[in-house]
Parts: structure tokens; sequence; C-alpha cells
């Protein structure tokens, strides 16, 4: 089995290197993927670097270069949802894109043409996130994730977000690694520590959460590649 793990920030990968130690550095173009052979796994890790595009990218040489059979994207994101505090560890039923928008010819928000509004995860991955919550006594909580090339730190913006696609949490790059997956046929989870509440003190709180929030999450995929078959 073949998985490969994405994080859109040095700091969202640095805990997961650092449990696994031993791994060797393949550099691809600009970027590096760390290749670790783990227990009858390889995995694949990047950084992939924030935006769209670049998690685009990243997904799609994980699956046609390394030839990656299931992804998951594990970070942080901004809490939309009033259930959510930081540090609470949420998996994402499905995600959009919410700066998608042609809805001067008549579409929703967020809708691309041959496509849809939004793509829903993997339904096997996810059980097996919720397995590793239930063992290590963790409240996972579950909700829509919205992806954009935006740091969202403004109270109407969510208040936007919310009401336009019912989001629980905002990032970056999550819908997009979607998009690749969902095109070449490849299972994904998308795990998503809060660190922030999008509001007018997120660029606060973000930084002050940024490093415990990541080793949330990095502990929860290393358990979650312990209970994937293959």
């Amino acid at each position: 089995m073949t998985i490969g793990i994405l994080g859109a920030m040095q700091e969202e990968i640095k805990p997961l290197l650092d449990y696994f130690k031993d791994y060797e550095t393949i550099k691809v173009g600009k970027q590096n993927f760390y290749h670790i052979k783990y227990k009858n796994k390889n995995i694949y890790l990047a950084y992939s670097r924030i935006g769209k595009v670049h998690a685009a990218l990243s997904a799609s040489i994980l699956i046609l270069k390394f030839g990656c059979e299931k992804i998951i994207f594990s970070g942080v994101a901004g809490g939309l949802a009033s259930d959510l505090k930081v540090g609470d560890l949420l998996l994402a039923t499905k995600t959009c894109q919410y700066d998608v928008d042609i809805s001067a010819f008549g579409h929703p928000l967020g809708f691309i043409p041959e496509s849809s509004v939004y793509m829903e995860s993997d339904k096997s991955l996810n059980e097996i996130a919720k397995k590793v919550a239930s063992k290590l006594n963790i409240k996972l909580k579950e909700g829509i994730i919205a992806s954009g090339d935006s740091f969202i730190a403004d109270a109407k913006k969510k208040e936007w977000l919310v009401s336009n696609f019912k989001a629980s949490a905002v990032e970056m790059e999550g819908a997009s690694v979607a998009v690749v997956c969902d095109s070449l046929k490849v299972p994904f989870c998308l795990l998503r520590s809060i660190s922030d509440s999008a509001d007018g003190s997120a660029d606060v709180s973000f930084d002050e959460f940024l490093e415990s929030s990541a080793k949330v999450v990095a502990n929860f995929v290393i358990n979650m590649l312990d209970n994937i078959e293959g």
C-alpha cells in the first residue's frame, strides 16, 4: 500500500518527519517529497505550500509519479461553526471551493461545469478516522470544509461562508486536493485541527496555536496509518 500525506506548511509536516526520522528526500522540480518505509507501507509525505494551486500540484505528483493509492491531507484550519474550539479535530465529510464564482451564468457559488459544488471524502477512510478517534478518546467532529485562496480573518466573511456553504471550517487547500483525487479516482481524507476562529483575531491566534494544533493532527494521522490495511 502506498499512501500520500500532505500538509500545506512546514509546521504541519514537521511533527511527522520528527516522528519517522528515517526518510529519503526526493526532489521534483522545486519541491521536496519524503519517502518513508513504515511497516508494510510506502509513505510519501509532502509540504505542498499554501494555496489551491500548490496543493493540487502536490497531490497530482503523489498520485501520478509516486503511485499513491490513498491521500490524507492533514493540517490546521480556521473554525466557522460555533461549537468548534481551538484544538478541536475536524473530519471533512465534503469540501467546496468558496472562491469559485460563475453565478453570472446562473450557476450556484462554488460550482464548476462537469463537476459539482461539493466533493465528498472517502467513507472508508473516514470510518478509520472515527475508529482512531474512539481509540484515542478524541472527540472527532465532522463537517464541510471550505477552501479558497485567502486567509480568512473577517467576521462578515465568516458569516458569508456559513450562510452560503454551511461550512464548519475554512482553509486554503483541501478542496483542490479533493478535485484531483476525484478526477484520478483516488480515495482521500481531510483532517484539520482548529487553529483559530477565522475572525478579527485570527492572525493572532493562528500563530499562537499553529504548532500545537499541527502536533494534534499529526499524531492522529500516525494512528490512522496503523489502521489502514494493505
